[in-house]
């Protein structure tokens, strides 16, 4: 007879930490910023509006600054540091005159996404609060 051997047990994975919707829809938008900022540090470069150094490492400074933010909004002080990106962003204007404009745009939609995803966790709590569900333990 051949000896039975068990696999030893996977370690419980704990459950993911569920996102706000302001915070999925904040972090999308960081995230298309930190694109955008790599097309306008190409762009800031061919333009020779700074030099090369300056160029890219401020381009990937500001990139991983924008994908560190959208990875802190679980903090209410990471949305205060996306807010303040969004000022950085807009300065970049500085440079690229266009970068006001798209910037601008760019603080809209974070904007509309800051209220749209306030109200959306608004009305998932109150729905909540209206229909508990049972923990899965229990007997209904």
């Amino acid at each position: 007879m051949e000896a039975v051997t068990t696999a030893p047990a996977a370690p419980a994975r704990r459950p993911r930490r569920q996102r706000s919707v302001t915070e999925m829809l904040l972090s999308i938008v960081l995230g298309l910023e930190a694109m955008l900022v790599f097309f306008v540090t190409l762009t800031a470069f061919g333009l020779r509006a700074l030099e090369a150094p300056l160029a890219f490492g401020g381009g990937a400074v500001l990139i991983v600054a924008l994908l560190v933010a959208g990875r802190l909004l679980m903090y209410p002080w990471g949305v205060w540091v996306g807010w303040a990106l969004q000022a950085v962003l807009l300065a970049t204007g500085l440079l690229i005159p266009l970068m006001y404009f798209i910037a601008a745009c760019f603080l809209a939609i974070y904007i509309y996404c800051f209220v749209k995803g306030r109200q959306i966790d608004r009305q998932k709590a109150a729905f909540a609060a209206r229909n508990p569900t049972p923990n899965p333990g229990e007997d209904s």
